[in-house]
């Protein structure tokens, strides 16, 4: 004789959750929780796979997905949704195929969008929890704000080069992310993956440990990371953890909150803006010249110098010829080595930290220096296909 909460699952169900059914602290009413539970991930990159991919494989019953942008040969390194050939697909798609694969027993709901202040509120308010993949703050704290004024607990997850965190913010008695980090970083003062780099495995790690918190927070079980943040070091193998009060005087979840609707974050968060460069400028004084225009100049035989900025590792992968090779910590040093009667070209992998360098070497007195708009990375796209991306 079967009990209601058996009935509730099917036959296939209670086969394919068998490992979870004999756990005293899921059992067939943890099993049921779970499959009627509803939980959006946003972003399905390097930690939405992993936790996207367990969160279908433990039976959550709906499974909502926003993202919006395409599968590049350069995310098959860590985003292990996808495969070779999903590259040029929409992260969506491939992202729903997969995950009906793995589970045919769960709904998956496609949000093929990007988050911002005109849909984040409705968006997560129809779920009972969000697992934050993000991979930039303006979407995070987006996020956390709209958890705030919805109620709904925030699984929160980053990672960087080799390090990641984890932990789990506004639920009602515990902090939000603003407790931690009341205000975004300057712009650009924080390099991206792309920039920086990130081991591939990291990304597993941490989405899998916010997949671990979500179930937890689904069936009511064990200690979430509320009120702490959980610290991963992939070089030592290493975890530390960090007590994480509420912040009584917070924007957003404090007991007098100042914050009382969304803000769009873009302009704070984001790296500075491309300024148009020497032609055709819109914007007197732009620091910017793209690949096309920097390739008719070399054609043309001008005299341009190229100052590569990037790291000893990268310029191993590629670089651009002839070029000289200043790393960024080094130009403060170095740069009285430039000639100001020459023009400069300044370029780093995606153009962020080039920017930087171009506005520091023009406020010692060196007129005639531009930033590679789009680094190396759009000059092999655009420019020369030989050049590997990384």
């Amino acid at each position: 004789m079967t009990t209601a909460a058996q009935e509730l699952l099917t036959h296939a169900e209670i086969r394919r959750y068998g490992r979870h059914l004999i756990l005293p602290e899921v059992g067939t009413s943890g099993q049921e929780k779970l499959k009627q539970s509803r939980v959006l991930l946003i972003g399905a990159g390097g930690l939405g796979s992993p936790a996207a991919l367990y969160l279908a494989a433990a039976g959550v019953g709906t499974i909502g997905l926003a993202e919006f942008d395409t599968v590049d040969e350069t995310n098959l390194q860590r985003q292990i949704l996808y495969s070779s050939g999903d590259v040029g697909r929409s992260k969506i798609s491939a992202a729903v195929e997969r995950l009906r694969d793995i589970n045919p027993h769960v709904a998956i709901e496609p949000h093929e969008l990007r988050v911002d202040v005109s849909n984040a509120l409705d968006l997560i308010s129809g779920f009972d929890l969000v697992v934050d993949g993000s991979d930039n703050f303006s979407t995070r704290y987006l996020i956390n704000d709209a958890c705030v004024l919805a109620g709904k607990p925030d699984v929160f997850g980053s990672i960087f080069r080799f390090e990641g965190q984890v932990s789990v913010f506004c639920t009602p008695d515990g902090p939000c992310y603003r407790c931690l980090f009341p205000e975004p970083p300057p712009p650009g003062s924080v390099p991206s993956c792309a920039e920086a780099g990130v081991l591939g495995v990291l990304p597993g790690i941490i989405g899998s440990l916010q997949a671990n918190e979500a179930l937890k927070l689904l069936l009511g079980r064990g200690e979430p990371l509320i009120g702490r943040l959980l610290l991963f070091d992939a070089l030592a193998c290493g975890f530390r953890e960090l007590t994480l009060p509420r912040d009584v005087g917070c924007s957003v979840c404090g007991d007098h909150p100042t914050r009382t609707r969304l803000e769009q974050y873009d302009e704070a968060c984001a790296a500075p803006e491309a300024e148009a460069g020497p032609t055709g400028s819109a914007l007197a004084g732009g620091i910017d010249i793209g690949p096309k225009e920097l390739e008719k100049w070399l054609r043309k035989g001008a005299e341009v110098k190229l100052i590569d900025v990037r790291t000893p590792v990268e310029v191993q992968i590629c670089r651009l010829e002839p070029a000289s090779w200043i790393p960024m910590s080094e130009i403060g040093a170095r740069w009285e080595e430039l000639d100001p009667g020459e023009r400069l070209v300044v370029y780093c992998h995606h153009g962020t930290r080039s920017a930087q360098v171009v506005r520091f070497l023009r406020s010692q007195g060196l007129s005639d220096v531009w930033n590679l708009a789009g680094g190396i990375d759009r000059w092999s796209l655009e420019i020369d296909p030989r050049l590997p991306r990384y």
